[in-house]
């Protein structure tokens, strides 16, 4: 891991713990799964000021490429649920990839259970959108 733990910006650190608490709701095992490891990582995440967020590393609104060791490839951009949209690959932080990527930086490689199986992840880019700061809704 790039930066030891994973870092996160103070107000989406925020935005993202009120989600994982009312998220009891995901519709299967391996996304509960996925949803209690990115809580445990919170816990020893490094919380930071918006100016002291390193550019590569992924928050709400990146575009990220991944690249598995099964061999495929995908550029994705991970979103908060209401904005989810699979066919602009627009993926919601509470999915397996959205909670196995989330604080991660550019070059890292990830060892995660999705619903398909164990599978290592390396983050190839981290490109950080115009919107990249979300509107919060609290």
């Amino acid at each position: 891991m790039k930066y030891g733990s994973l870092i996160l910006e103070k107000k989406e650190y925020v935005y993202l713990k009120r989600i994982l608490n009312i998220s009891g709701y995901a519709e299967d095992f391996e996304t509960q799964k996925s949803l209690q490891r990115l809580s445990d990582e919170l816990k020893s995440a490094q919380i930071v000021n918006e100016e002291d967020l390193p550019k590569d590393i992924i928050r709400f609104n990146s575009k990220v490429m991944v690249y598995s060791e099964d061999g495929w490839e995908k550029t994705i951009q991970l979103v908060i649920p209401s904005n989810k949209n699979a066919l602009l690959d627009k993926i919601s932080i509470l999915t397996p990839i959205g909670a196995a990527l989330f604080g991660y930086a550019e070059g890292d490689i990830i060892e995660w259970d999705f619903p398909s199986g164990k599978q290592e992840l390396k983050i190839v880019t981290v490109v950080q959108t115009e919107n990249t700061k979300i509107e919060l809704p609290f």
